[in-house]
Protein backbone atom coordinates (compact mmCIF):
# COMPACT_ATOMS: atom_id res chain seq x y z
CA UNK A 1 0.00 0.00 0.00
CA UNK A 2 2.87 2.37 0.83
CA UNK A 3 4.51 1.63 -2.53
CA UNK A 4 1.21 2.27 -4.34
CA UNK A 5 0.78 5.65 -2.60
CA UNK A 6 4.37 6.59 -3.41
CA UNK A 7 3.90 5.75 -7.09
CA UNK A 8 0.62 7.67 -7.23
CA UNK A 9 2.24 10.69 -5.62
CA UNK A 10 5.13 10.55 -8.08
CA UNK A 11 2.72 10.29 -11.00
CA UNK A 12 0.78 13.26 -9.69
CA UNK A 13 3.99 15.34 -9.55
CA UNK A 14 4.83 14.41 -13.15
CA UNK A 15 1.34 15.27 -14.37
CA UNK A 16 1.28 18.51 -12.46
CA UNK A 17 4.68 19.46 -13.89
CA UNK A 18 3.44 18.76 -17.40
CA UNK A 19 0.39 20.94 -16.82
CA UNK A 20 2.68 23.65 -15.51
CA UNK A 21 4.41 23.72 -18.88
CA UNK A 22 1.20 24.86 -20.56
CA UNK A 23 1.84 28.19 -22.24
CA UNK A 24 -0.70 30.73 -23.30
CA UNK A 25 -1.58 30.27 -26.95
CA UNK A 26 -1.17 33.60 -28.71
CA UNK A 27 -3.26 34.19 -31.81
CA UNK A 28 -4.45 36.81 -34.26
CA UNK A 29 -8.03 36.70 -35.50
CA UNK A 30 -10.09 38.73 -37.92
CA UNK A 31 -12.87 38.44 -40.51
CA UNK A 32 -12.62 38.74 -44.26
CA UNK A 33 -15.33 40.84 -45.94
CA UNK A 34 -17.06 37.61 -47.07
CA UNK A 35 -17.50 36.53 -43.45
CA UNK A 36 -14.69 33.97 -43.22
CA UNK A 37 -13.23 34.02 -39.73
CA UNK A 38 -9.45 33.65 -39.76
CA UNK A 39 -7.28 32.59 -36.81
CA UNK A 40 -3.46 32.64 -37.02
CA UNK A 41 -1.07 31.18 -34.46
CA UNK A 42 2.66 31.66 -35.02
CA UNK A 43 5.02 29.04 -33.57
CA UNK A 44 8.58 28.81 -34.87
CA UNK A 45 9.54 25.77 -32.79
CA UNK A 46 9.35 23.42 -35.81
CA UNK A 47 9.15 24.01 -39.59
CA UNK A 48 5.57 22.75 -39.76
CA UNK A 49 2.24 24.39 -40.48
CA UNK A 50 -1.32 23.13 -40.03
CA UNK A 51 -3.97 24.59 -42.31
CA UNK A 52 -7.54 23.78 -41.30
CA UNK A 53 -11.09 24.76 -42.07
CA UNK A 54 -13.95 24.02 -39.70
CA UNK A 55 -17.44 24.32 -41.16
CA UNK A 56 -20.25 24.65 -38.63
CA UNK A 57 -22.28 21.91 -40.26
CA UNK A 58 -22.87 18.36 -39.13
CA UNK A 59 -25.58 15.76 -39.18
CA UNK A 60 -27.80 17.91 -36.96
CA UNK A 61 -28.23 20.30 -39.91
CA UNK A 62 -29.75 17.63 -42.15
CA UNK A 63 -33.34 17.01 -43.13
CA UNK A 64 -35.06 13.98 -41.63
CA UNK A 65 -35.37 12.30 -45.04
CA UNK A 66 -31.86 13.23 -46.19
CA UNK A 67 -29.58 12.07 -43.40
CA UNK A 68 -25.87 11.51 -43.96
CA UNK A 69 -25.28 14.58 -46.14
CA UNK A 70 -22.63 16.23 -43.92
CA UNK A 71 -20.57 13.05 -43.67
CA UNK A 72 -21.05 12.48 -47.39
CA UNK A 73 -19.53 15.89 -48.13
CA UNK A 74 -16.53 15.01 -45.98
CA UNK A 75 -15.77 12.53 -48.78
CA UNK A 76 -17.21 14.38 -51.76
CA UNK A 77 -15.08 17.48 -51.32
CA UNK A 78 -11.95 15.44 -52.02
CA UNK A 79 -13.25 14.58 -55.49
CA UNK A 80 -11.66 17.55 -57.21
CA UNK A 81 -12.31 21.15 -58.26
CA UNK A 82 -12.27 23.22 -61.39
CA UNK A 83 -8.46 23.34 -61.07
CA UNK A 84 -7.73 19.99 -59.39
CA UNK A 85 -8.39 16.86 -61.39
CA UNK A 86 -10.26 13.93 -59.89
CA UNK A 87 -7.99 11.93 -57.60
CA UNK A 88 -5.31 14.63 -57.52
CA UNK A 89 -6.12 16.27 -54.17
CA UNK A 90 -4.43 13.72 -51.93
CA UNK A 91 -1.57 13.15 -54.39
CA UNK A 92 -0.74 16.86 -54.27
CA UNK A 93 -0.58 16.69 -50.48
CA UNK A 94 1.55 13.55 -50.18
CA UNK A 95 3.93 14.48 -53.00
CA UNK A 96 4.71 17.74 -51.20
CA UNK A 97 5.52 16.12 -47.86
CA UNK A 98 2.16 16.68 -46.22
CA UNK A 99 -0.68 14.75 -44.65
CA UNK A 100 -4.37 15.50 -44.75
CA UNK A 101 -7.74 14.22 -43.67
CA UNK A 102 -11.22 15.26 -42.61
CA UNK A 103 -13.81 14.21 -40.08
CA UNK A 104 -17.45 14.94 -39.40
CA UNK A 105 -19.49 15.02 -36.21
CA UNK A 106 -23.07 15.83 -35.45
CA UNK A 107 -22.03 19.49 -35.14
CA UNK A 108 -19.15 20.31 -37.50
CA UNK A 109 -16.95 19.18 -40.38
CA UNK A 110 -13.19 19.62 -40.12
CA UNK A 111 -10.69 19.52 -43.00
CA UNK A 112 -6.96 19.89 -42.58
CA UNK A 113 -3.50 19.62 -44.09
CA UNK A 114 -0.20 19.51 -42.22
CA UNK A 115 2.75 20.56 -44.36
CA UNK A 116 6.38 21.60 -44.11
CA UNK A 117 6.01 25.33 -43.56
CA UNK A 118 7.36 26.16 -47.01
CA UNK A 119 4.16 24.63 -48.44
CA UNK A 120 1.77 27.04 -46.69
CA UNK A 121 0.61 28.42 -50.04
CA UNK A 122 -0.33 24.95 -51.23
CA UNK A 123 -2.44 24.29 -48.14
CA UNK A 124 -4.27 27.58 -48.54
CA UNK A 125 -4.86 26.99 -52.25
CA UNK A 126 -6.25 23.50 -51.65
CA UNK A 127 -8.73 24.67 -49.02
CA UNK A 128 -9.78 27.71 -51.04
CA UNK A 129 -10.36 25.45 -54.04
CA UNK A 130 -12.48 23.14 -51.91
CA UNK A 131 -14.54 26.08 -50.71
CA UNK A 132 -14.81 28.08 -53.92
CA UNK A 133 -15.50 25.70 -56.77
CA UNK A 134 -15.53 21.98 -56.07
CA UNK A 135 -16.79 19.71 -58.80
CA UNK A 136 -20.09 18.18 -57.66
CA UNK A 137 -21.35 15.89 -60.39
CA UNK A 138 -23.01 12.52 -60.88
CA UNK A 139 -19.68 10.69 -61.21
CA UNK A 140 -18.40 11.98 -57.89
CA UNK A 141 -21.69 11.38 -56.12
CA UNK A 142 -21.91 7.78 -57.35
CA UNK A 143 -18.28 7.11 -56.49
CA UNK A 144 -18.49 8.49 -52.97
CA UNK A 145 -21.85 6.82 -52.40
CA UNK A 146 -20.12 3.48 -52.78
CA UNK A 147 -17.22 4.64 -50.59
CA UNK A 148 -19.61 5.63 -47.78
CA UNK A 149 -21.50 2.34 -48.07
CA UNK A 150 -18.26 0.41 -47.77
CA UNK A 151 -17.22 2.52 -44.77
CA UNK A 152 -20.54 1.75 -43.10
CA UNK A 153 -20.10 -1.98 -43.73
CA UNK A 154 -16.53 -2.00 -42.40
CA UNK A 155 -16.91 0.33 -39.42
CA UNK A 156 -20.48 -0.25 -38.28
CA UNK A 157 -22.47 -3.08 -39.86
CA UNK A 158 -19.79 -5.78 -39.57
CA UNK A 159 -18.20 -4.64 -36.30
CA UNK A 160 -19.20 -6.13 -32.93
CA UNK A 161 -21.31 -3.61 -30.99
CA UNK A 162 -21.07 -1.31 -34.04
CA UNK A 163 -24.67 -0.16 -33.76
CA UNK A 164 -24.81 0.50 -30.03
CA UNK A 165 -24.61 4.31 -30.25
CA UNK A 166 -27.28 4.29 -32.94
CA UNK A 167 -29.55 2.17 -30.76
CA UNK A 168 -29.01 4.44 -27.76
CA UNK A 169 -29.37 7.78 -29.52
CA UNK A 170 -32.60 6.90 -31.30
CA UNK A 171 -34.13 6.15 -27.90
CA UNK A 172 -32.54 9.03 -26.01
CA UNK A 173 -33.63 11.73 -28.49
CA UNK A 174 -37.13 12.18 -29.91
CA UNK A 175 -37.08 15.60 -31.61
CA UNK A 176 -33.44 16.48 -32.02
CA UNK A 177 -31.45 15.39 -35.11
CA UNK A 178 -29.00 13.70 -32.75
CA UNK A 179 -31.44 10.80 -32.96
CA UNK A 180 -29.73 9.66 -36.17
CA UNK A 181 -26.07 8.83 -36.62
CA UNK A 182 -23.58 10.96 -38.53
CA UNK A 183 -23.15 8.42 -41.31
CA UNK A 184 -26.88 8.61 -41.92
CA UNK A 185 -29.14 6.42 -44.01
CA UNK A 186 -27.87 4.80 -47.19
CA UNK A 187 -31.44 4.85 -48.52
CA UNK A 188 -31.54 8.63 -48.03
CA UNK A 189 -28.29 9.06 -49.96
CA UNK A 190 -29.49 6.76 -52.73
CA UNK A 191 -32.72 8.74 -53.09
CA UNK A 192 -31.06 12.17 -53.14
CA UNK A 193 -30.78 14.01 -56.44
CA UNK A 194 -27.68 15.87 -57.61
CA UNK A 195 -29.46 19.21 -57.14
CA UNK A 196 -29.97 18.41 -53.46
CA UNK A 197 -26.26 17.84 -52.93
CA UNK A 198 -25.45 21.10 -54.69
CA UNK A 199 -28.01 22.96 -52.59
CA UNK A 200 -26.56 21.53 -49.35
CA UNK A 201 -23.08 22.69 -50.37
CA UNK A 202 -24.29 26.14 -51.38
CA UNK A 203 -26.05 26.58 -48.05
CA UNK A 204 -23.44 25.36 -45.57
CA UNK A 205 -19.95 25.31 -47.12
CA UNK A 206 -19.62 29.05 -47.32
CA UNK A 207 -17.05 31.39 -45.78
CA UNK A 208 -19.51 32.94 -43.33
CA UNK A 209 -20.11 29.45 -41.87
CA UNK A 210 -16.43 28.54 -41.59
CA UNK A 211 -13.27 29.17 -39.60
CA UNK A 212 -9.87 29.09 -41.28
CA UNK A 213 -7.37 28.24 -38.54
CA UNK A 214 -3.63 28.16 -39.27
CA UNK A 215 -0.99 27.22 -36.71
CA UNK A 216 2.75 26.77 -36.99
CA UNK A 217 5.85 28.25 -38.56
CA UNK A 218 4.31 31.25 -40.27
CA UNK A 219 4.82 34.97 -40.60
CA UNK A 220 1.52 36.56 -39.59
CA UNK A 221 1.70 39.59 -41.90
CA UNK A 222 2.65 37.49 -44.91
CA UNK A 223 0.01 34.87 -44.09
CA UNK A 224 -2.67 37.57 -43.95
CA UNK A 225 -1.76 38.58 -47.50
CA UNK A 226 -1.93 34.98 -48.69
CA UNK A 227 -5.26 34.37 -46.97
CA UNK A 228 -6.72 37.46 -48.63
CA UNK A 229 -5.41 36.41 -52.03
CA UNK A 230 -6.82 32.88 -51.83
CA UNK A 231 -10.05 33.33 -49.87
CA UNK A 232 -11.35 36.84 -50.54
CA UNK A 233 -12.73 35.83 -53.96
CA UNK A 234 -15.00 33.20 -52.36
CA UNK A 235 -18.54 34.61 -52.39
CA UNK A 236 -20.39 35.01 -49.11
CA UNK A 237 -23.35 32.72 -48.56
CA UNK A 238 -26.78 33.45 -47.18
CA UNK A 239 -26.99 33.76 -43.37
CA UNK A 240 -27.64 30.39 -41.77
CA UNK A 241 -30.52 30.10 -39.35
CA UNK A 242 -30.31 27.23 -36.89
CA UNK A 243 -32.79 26.57 -34.12
CA UNK A 244 -32.04 23.96 -31.51
CA UNK A 245 -34.71 21.27 -31.30
CA UNK A 246 -35.69 21.12 -27.64
CA UNK A 247 -36.25 17.81 -25.88
CA UNK A 248 -38.66 17.24 -23.03
CA UNK A 249 -37.02 15.71 -19.94
CA UNK A 250 -37.17 11.95 -19.56
CA UNK A 251 -39.23 11.32 -16.45
CA UNK A 252 -39.67 7.56 -16.60
CA UNK A 253 -36.96 4.98 -17.23
CA UNK A 254 -37.02 3.61 -20.77
CA UNK A 255 -36.09 -0.09 -20.93
CA UNK A 256 -35.58 -1.74 -24.30
CA UNK A 257 -33.71 -4.47 -26.15
CA UNK A 258 -31.55 -4.39 -29.28
CA UNK A 259 -29.93 -7.25 -31.18
CA UNK A 260 -26.55 -7.52 -32.90
CA UNK A 261 -25.69 -10.48 -35.12
CA UNK A 262 -21.97 -9.70 -34.78
CA UNK A 263 -21.70 -10.39 -31.05
CA UNK A 264 -21.65 -13.47 -28.86
CA UNK A 265 -21.43 -11.71 -25.50
CA UNK A 266 -24.37 -9.52 -24.47
CA UNK A 267 -24.04 -6.11 -22.88
CA UNK A 268 -26.14 -3.83 -20.76
CA UNK A 269 -26.04 -0.10 -21.26
CA UNK A 270 -27.59 2.92 -19.67
CA UNK A 271 -27.74 6.40 -21.15
CA UNK A 272 -28.67 9.78 -19.69
CA UNK A 273 -29.30 13.03 -21.55
CA UNK A 274 -26.89 15.69 -20.24
CA UNK A 275 -25.92 19.30 -21.08
CA UNK A 276 -23.92 20.32 -24.16
CA UNK A 277 -20.21 20.93 -24.25
CA UNK A 278 -20.20 24.59 -23.19
CA UNK A 279 -21.78 23.82 -19.82
CA UNK A 280 -19.59 23.65 -16.73
CA UNK A 281 -21.48 20.49 -15.87
CA UNK A 282 -20.12 18.89 -19.07
CA UNK A 283 -16.62 19.08 -17.58
CA UNK A 284 -17.90 17.62 -14.32
CA UNK A 285 -19.48 14.73 -16.25
CA UNK A 286 -16.18 14.09 -18.02
CA UNK A 287 -14.51 13.87 -14.63
CA UNK A 288 -17.17 11.45 -13.40
CA UNK A 289 -16.30 9.25 -16.38
CA UNK A 290 -12.65 9.26 -15.40
CA UNK A 291 -13.50 8.40 -11.79
CA UNK A 292 -15.75 5.54 -12.79
CA UNK A 293 -13.80 4.00 -15.65
CA UNK A 294 -10.61 5.89 -16.40
CA UNK A 295 -8.10 3.07 -16.30
CA UNK A 296 -7.37 0.03 -14.17
CA UNK A 297 -7.55 1.99 -10.90
CA UNK A 298 -11.03 3.36 -11.62
CA UNK A 299 -14.01 2.49 -9.43
CA UNK A 300 -15.90 0.28 -11.88
CA UNK A 301 -12.85 -1.56 -13.21
CA UNK A 302 -11.49 -2.35 -9.75
CA UNK A 303 -14.87 -3.49 -8.44
CA UNK A 304 -16.27 -5.45 -11.38
CA UNK A 305 -13.25 -6.67 -13.34
CA UNK A 306 -10.58 -7.06 -10.67
CA UNK A 307 -12.44 -7.90 -7.47
CA UNK A 308 -15.83 -9.42 -8.31
CA UNK A 309 -14.66 -10.65 -11.74
CA UNK A 310 -18.21 -10.47 -13.00
CA UNK A 311 -17.34 -8.23 -15.98
CA UNK A 312 -15.10 -8.61 -19.01
CA UNK A 313 -15.41 -4.91 -19.74
CA UNK A 314 -17.07 -2.01 -18.01
CA UNK A 315 -17.01 1.68 -18.72
CA UNK A 316 -18.66 5.08 -18.62
CA UNK A 317 -18.15 8.06 -20.91
CA UNK A 318 -19.65 11.44 -21.70
CA UNK A 319 -20.53 11.66 -25.41
CA UNK A 320 -20.36 15.43 -25.49
CA UNK A 321 -21.99 17.41 -28.31
CA UNK A 322 -22.99 21.02 -28.91
CA UNK A 323 -26.68 21.03 -28.01
CA UNK A 324 -26.85 18.05 -25.65
CA UNK A 325 -24.65 15.22 -24.49
CA UNK A 326 -25.25 11.56 -23.77
CA UNK A 327 -23.73 10.01 -20.66
CA UNK A 328 -23.37 6.28 -21.31
CA UNK A 329 -22.38 3.33 -19.12
CA UNK A 330 -21.86 -0.23 -20.34
CA UNK A 331 -20.83 -3.62 -19.03
CA UNK A 332 -20.10 -7.02 -20.61
CA UNK A 333 -20.59 -10.05 -18.33
CA UNK A 334 -17.99 -12.57 -17.28
CA UNK A 335 -18.93 -16.11 -16.17
CA UNK A 336 -22.54 -15.67 -17.31
CA UNK A 337 -23.26 -13.00 -14.73
CA UNK A 338 -26.83 -11.73 -15.21
CA UNK A 339 -26.98 -8.33 -16.89
CA UNK A 340 -29.17 -6.93 -14.12
CA UNK A 341 -26.41 -7.69 -11.60
CA UNK A 342 -23.96 -5.64 -13.67
CA UNK A 343 -26.36 -2.73 -13.90
CA UNK A 344 -26.86 -2.87 -10.12
CA UNK A 345 -23.09 -2.75 -9.55
CA UNK A 346 -22.72 0.27 -11.84
CA UNK A 347 -25.64 2.03 -10.18
CA UNK A 348 -24.13 1.47 -6.73
CA UNK A 349 -20.98 3.35 -7.73
CA UNK A 350 -23.05 6.18 -9.17
CA UNK A 351 -25.01 6.43 -5.91
CA UNK A 352 -21.73 6.72 -4.00
CA UNK A 353 -20.76 9.68 -6.20
CA UNK A 354 -24.16 11.26 -5.60
CA UNK A 355 -23.96 10.78 -1.86
CA UNK A 356 -20.33 11.35 -0.89
CA UNK A 357 -17.55 13.67 -1.98
CA UNK A 358 -14.70 11.89 -3.72
CA UNK A 359 -11.47 11.77 -1.71
CA UNK A 360 -8.93 14.56 -1.94
CA UNK A 361 -6.43 12.11 -3.45
CA UNK A 362 -8.89 11.05 -6.17
CA UNK A 363 -9.73 14.68 -6.84
CA UNK A 364 -6.09 15.69 -7.26
CA UNK A 365 -5.48 12.71 -9.50
CA UNK A 366 -8.40 13.64 -11.77
CA UNK A 367 -7.37 17.27 -11.89
CA UNK A 368 -3.83 16.31 -12.88
CA UNK A 369 -5.07 13.92 -15.55
CA UNK A 370 -7.28 16.55 -17.14
CA UNK A 371 -4.57 19.19 -17.03
CA UNK A 372 -2.14 16.78 -18.66
CA UNK A 373 -4.72 15.97 -21.35
CA UNK A 374 -5.04 19.68 -22.03
CA UNK A 375 -1.28 20.03 -22.49
CA UNK A 376 -1.13 17.02 -24.80
CA UNK A 377 -4.04 18.30 -26.90
CA UNK A 378 -2.09 21.46 -27.66
CA UNK A 379 1.31 19.87 -28.14
CA UNK A 380 0.90 19.60 -31.93
CA UNK A 381 0.09 22.36 -34.37
CA UNK A 382 -2.96 20.53 -35.68
CA UNK A 383 -4.35 20.29 -32.14
CA UNK A 384 -3.82 24.01 -31.62
CA UNK A 385 -5.47 24.86 -34.94
CA UNK A 386 -8.48 22.69 -34.17
CA UNK A 387 -8.91 23.95 -30.60
CA UNK A 388 -8.72 27.58 -31.72
CA UNK A 389 -11.42 26.92 -34.31
CA UNK A 390 -13.48 24.98 -31.78
CA UNK A 391 -13.48 27.89 -29.35
CA UNK A 392 -14.80 30.30 -31.95
CA UNK A 393 -17.32 27.85 -33.42
CA UNK A 394 -18.88 26.50 -30.24
CA UNK A 395 -18.12 28.93 -27.41
CA UNK A 396 -19.97 32.00 -28.66
CA UNK A 397 -17.06 33.16 -30.85
CA UNK A 398 -14.66 32.93 -27.92
CA UNK A 399 -11.43 31.85 -29.60
CA UNK A 400 -9.61 32.48 -26.33
CA UNK A 401 -11.43 29.48 -24.87
CA UNK A 402 -8.21 27.59 -25.62
CA UNK A 403 -6.51 29.61 -22.87
CA UNK A 404 -9.41 29.30 -20.44
CA UNK A 405 -9.76 25.53 -20.44
CA UNK A 406 -7.29 25.00 -17.59
CA UNK A 407 -9.16 27.45 -15.38
CA UNK A 408 -12.41 25.65 -16.20
CA UNK A 409 -10.88 22.33 -15.22
CA UNK A 410 -9.52 23.73 -11.97
CA UNK A 411 -12.84 25.40 -11.14
CA UNK A 412 -14.71 22.08 -10.95
CA UNK A 413 -14.88 21.18 -7.27
CA UNK A 414 -15.61 17.92 -5.51
CA UNK A 415 -19.03 19.36 -4.70
CA UNK A 416 -19.62 20.09 -8.40
CA UNK A 417 -18.86 16.47 -9.25
CA UNK A 418 -21.24 15.17 -6.60
CA UNK A 419 -23.98 17.62 -7.61
CA UNK A 420 -23.68 16.82 -11.33
CA UNK A 421 -23.95 13.09 -10.62
CA UNK A 422 -27.02 13.74 -8.48
CA UNK A 423 -28.63 16.05 -11.03
CA UNK A 424 -28.19 14.03 -14.23
CA UNK A 425 -27.64 10.36 -13.35
CA UNK A 426 -31.10 9.58 -12.08
CA UNK A 427 -32.63 6.14 -12.81
CA UNK A 428 -35.97 7.62 -13.90
CA UNK A 429 -34.24 9.85 -16.48
CA UNK A 430 -32.39 7.24 -18.52
CA UNK A 431 -32.52 4.62 -21.21
CA UNK A 432 -31.53 1.08 -20.20
CA UNK A 433 -30.66 -1.06 -23.19
CA UNK A 434 -30.16 -4.82 -23.20
CA UNK A 435 -27.83 -5.34 -26.18
CA UNK A 436 -28.08 -8.99 -27.12
CA UNK A 437 -26.73 -11.45 -29.70
CA UNK A 438 -29.15 -12.11 -32.50
CA UNK A 439 -30.49 -10.82 -35.75
CA UNK A 440 -31.96 -7.34 -35.59
CA UNK A 441 -35.57 -7.01 -36.65
CA UNK A 442 -35.92 -4.98 -39.85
Amino acid sequence: MLLQKTLLSAAAVVLASAAGLAQKVAFTEYDLPNGLHVILHEDKSAPVVAVSVMYHVGSKNEETSRTGFAHFFEHLLFEGTDNIKRGEFMRLVSSNGGENNANTSQDRTFYYEVFPSNQLKLGLWLESERMMHPVINEVGVRTQNEVVKEEKRLRIDNVPYGHFTEEIFKRLFYNHPYKWQTIGSMADLDAAKLEEFKAFFKKYYVPNNAVLSIAGDIDVAQTKELVAAYFSPVPQGEPIQYKKAEEQPITKMIVDTAYDANIQIPAIMSAYRVPGLTSKDATAMEMISAILSGGASSKLYKKMVDEKKNSLQVGAFNYVLEDYGAYITYALPNNNTPLDVLLKDVDEEIVKLQTNLISEDDYKKIQNQFENNYVNANSRMLGVAENLAKGYTFYNKNTNNINQELDKIRSVSREDIRDAAKKYLQPNARVVLYYLPGKASL
